[in-house]
């Protein structure tokens, strides 16, 4: 009999199959250089099973997002049949921000639901006034871009062209937004023919064992880890640093660790602002699981069993849990990167042999764009890396992303070549890390 651990693997490589055609098919730079995007598999009771190793903060706001998702079809909202895939980035579904497309699609097997693939990948212009659609100014989500709710953009196997062009339509760059669309597709397409592999190979009863045993495993994993922790209250706070002094918004967890897992109440954080900075609650779980995991040392499967441990509590109309019509794009990039410093440094109290020392604290955004006579319009988008803190017996890393992004940086000769660019320098910032015993990593230039 096959080991429950050989069909789960199979799923894992499944999600970065996804992955690698996704970014293989994609038009943009940001997807097919720079990897921003993630994949999942999901059972058929919207749990997930399987995560490739992809951005910490797509990843954890699947969960968020499925089950909006199962909460929609259960309630007749939304529909999908047999070769049928859901597109939408309605930031209040999918629990990132609008630039995070995302794209589900169902696995039947036989006439019956067997679960979904699933895919979320930062295309990066999605309308709005600015380019990379991450305005500065909005004060509501409108002015940052135009919604996509859960709508079917696969009709029984066939591209529904009126969904896409309307899509494409509100864009200022439809070519690549058209190409990164079906790049999302076709990732969505290798998933489910993967999966059906699997079912042929060894039947409906023993995957789904597996894919439940899995689950079960990562629980089991993640709370004998958990169980090694201090247990008890651990309070932090730190603010989101926009200029205001004193009135800067507040960021504040009580981190509670028990037997049964943890517990991040968000209670007294500030209010929502008129500013994109508003984290969207699947941005706020997304940072919160991520914080919990990466101080557990060795391979533990992150999935639904994981995620059934981190309960997150953040009130409704504050900065970590906003209403819409909050505008949200910031709070993806830079808010989650607070969230997860301020959940770090209330788990430096319970474990300080595990958290290092805060680093870079933002994903360094940096976006342009313009109408260029040869080309048309185009929009680049770019993150930046910095420093790592000083970490428990080491010094840290230089020139790195932190804490909620994992991408890569576009090469110079990529981006000078798609884009009217020139760079005159990339370089570390060399000494700009936090001095001490243990150094701080330096920046980049």
């Amino acid at each position: 009999m096959v080991s429950w651990e050989v069909i789960y693997k199979a799923t894992v490589y499944i999600a970065e199959e996804m992955g690698v055609a996704l970014k293989r098919s994609a038009f943009s730079p940001n997807i097919r250089e720079r990897m921003d995007h993630s994949c999942a598999i999901v059972n058929r009771d919207g749990l997930i099973v399987a995560q490739a190793e992809h951005i910490p903060v797509h990843l954890g706001s699947f969960r968020v997002c499925v089950r909006n998702i199962m909460r929609l079809l259960n309630e007749g909202k939304i529909y999908m049949g047999e070769g049928d895939m859901i597109i939408f980035n309605d930031p209040y579904i999918s629990g990132t921000h609008l630039n995070d497309v995302t794209v589900i699609a169902p696995i039947y097997y036989r006439g019956g639901i067997m679960g979904y693939v699933i895919n979320k990948a930062h295309q990066v212009d999605v309308g709005g006034p600015v380019p990379g659609s991450m305005n500065p100014l909005a004060r509501t989500i409108y002015e940052e871009g135009f919604i996509i709710p859960p709508v079917r953009i696969v009709k029984g196997g066939s591209i529904d062209n009126e969904t896409l062009s309307m899509i494409v339509s509100n864009t200022k760059t439809p070519k690549v937004t058209e190409g990164d669309t079906k790049a999302q597709i076709a990732a969505n397409i290798v998933g489910v023919k993967r999966v059906l592999e699997l079912i042929e190979k060894y039947g409906v009863t023993t995957v789904e064992d597996a894919w439940e045993r899995a689950i079960e495993h990562g629980r089991e994993m993640a709370l004998k880890k958990i169980s090694s922790w201090r247990r008890g209250s651990f309070e932090a706070e730190d603010r989101l640093e926009l200029g205001q002094g004193d009135n800067d918004p507040v960021i504040r967890v009580r981190f509670v660790i028990s037997d049964s897992g943890v517990e991040a109440d968000f209670t007294g954080t500030s209010k929502q602002i008129e500013a994109p900075y508003n984290a969207v609650y699947g941005v706020t779980y997304a940072a919160t699981v991520f914080s919990v995991r990466s101080i557990m040392e060795g391979e533990i499967p992150v999935n639904e069993g994981f995620y059934s441990l981190v309960e997150v509590r953040a009130p409704e109309g504050s900065l970590v849990n906003p209403v819409k019509p909050a505008p949200v794009s910031g709070g993806n990039v830079e808010t989650s990167q607070r969230i997860a410093d301020t959940v770090l440094k209330a788990l430096s109290i319970a474990v300080p042999e595990r958290v290092p020392a805060a680093g870079s604290g933002t994903m360094f955004n940096v976006m342009m764009g313009g109408n260029d006579p040869s080309k048309g319009y185009w929009a680049y988008y770019e993150t930046i890396g910095g420093g790592t803190g000083g970490r428990p017996g080491k010094h840290s890393v230089s020139g790195v992303h932190v804490n909620m992004t994992n991408t890569l940086n576009t090469p110079i000769e990529v981006a000078e070549r798609a884009y009217p660019v020139i760079y005159t320098a990339y370089m570390i910032r060399e000494n700009s890390g936090g001095k001490g015993k243990y150094r701080g990593g330096d920046g980049i230039i």
